[in-house]
């Protein structure tokens, strides 16, 4: 059996972290704290400051860490009987790592992903590389997504997100986990909706920075954002969610944080390849993943299976490719018929 106060974090980047912060700081009741926080980091350095100095001034410059939050380079010592696995690794990367994991996981732990990217290849979402991987039931995983910029979470500034699970019992007990002062926590049962929101805003994302590398005005990033929110809903629909969720913190919430602030990856990885650089030297010229671009493929190649209209996200794809000038895509991010704006048009 697993010790439920016992959490393992796979990931030692910035939102992996930070999220390791909020459990540590949440001010449930007792039985709902975690009074373990064991974070995996690939990088010794990390790991190594995040244990000496209760920091990652990599990831999280200026912010302190609480003592129960402790880092390991064997991810198997992290996992081992942990109640609660949280997995917030590189979407492209999650799979490998979980599958050389799958024994070392508790058979009665529950898996939390904090992953926002689909799996190029599978077009797999982190539920289902996480089910297919771990061999989870549906009410042991849960997904947390939402207006969630690590580095204001990690400061202590107000924010919500949203907790879904297919067991409204098990979103419930990863939200009494999490909730402090500070971070505020809702509860759903749309799994497909809360991922969708949290993969496709990032493609939306890099859109609305491409025009600000360009110097292009408000007008067009409202209207790449509200376009972008209408291709998300209606690709999320297809796949059996609540329109509702895309109206929410973990549809419109996220999509305007990420597409509004200058701490998002996407959104700077977008500026960067406005001002000419390629998907590739935007990726090298930056230190964290933007996984928009590493998603993008996967998202287009979904909605053409379902017979969904994502125009933002086909003229971003192009672009990621080196098949479409940048200079050319701003006549093409708003490229539909004319029509009527009806619900979800």
């Amino acid at each position: 059996m697993s010790d439920p106060r016992t959490v393992a974090v796979l990931g030692a980047g910035s939102w992996g972290t930070a999220f390791a912060r909020v459990m540590a700081t949440a001010t449930g009741e007792e039985q709902d704290r975690a009074r373990d926080i064991v974070v995996w980091s690939r990088r010794p350095e990390v790991a190594e400051a995040i244990n000496r100095d209760h920091a990652n001034p990599q990831y999280l410059p200026g912010i302190v860490l609480p003592e129960s939050v402790r880092a390991v380079t064997d991810a198997r010592a992290a996992v081992a009987g942990a109640g609660v696995v949280v997995v917030a690794l590189p979407a492209q990367h999650a799979r490998a790592a979980l599958r050389e994991l799958a024994d070392a996981v508790a058979r009665d732990a529950v898996v939390v992903s904090l992953m926002k990217g689909l799996e190029r290849g599978t077009d797999a979402r982190p539920s289902q590389v996480c089910t297919e991987e771990l061999g989870l039931t549906p009410d042991r995983f849960a997904v947390v997504s939402g207006p969630n910029l690590a580095l204001e979470i990690a400061r202590g500034e107000p924010t919500a997100t949203v907790v879904a699970s297919a067991s409204a019992a098990t979103a419930e007990r990863v939200a009494a986990l999490v909730a402090g002062r500070t971070f505020r926590p809702y509860t759903n049962t749309d799994v497909v909706g809360v991922e969708i929101g949290g993969i496709v805003k990032n493609v939306i994302a890099l859109a609305v920075g491409i025009c600000d590398g360009q110097g292009l005005g408000d007008n067009s990033k409202a209207s790449v954002i509200t376009r972008g929110l209408a291709e998300t809903t209606r690709l999320a629909v297809a796949l059996g969610a609540e329109p509702a969720t895309l109206a929410g913190l973990a549809g419109l919430g996220d999509l305007v944080a990420t597409c509004a602030s200058p701490l998002s990856r996407n959104r700077s990885a977008g500026r960067l390849m406005g001002t000419g650089l390629s998907a590739d030297e935007a990726v090298a010229a930056m230190s964290q993943t933007a996984e928009g671009i590493k998603s993008v493929s996967a998202v287009v190649h979904v909605a053409r299976a379902h017979g969904v209209e994502m125009p933002i996200s086909e003229a971003m794809d192009r672009l990621v490719a080196g098949e479409l000038d940048v200079h050319r895509l701003a006549g093409l991010l708003l490229a539909r018929d004319l029509k009527s704006e009806g619900r979800h048009a």
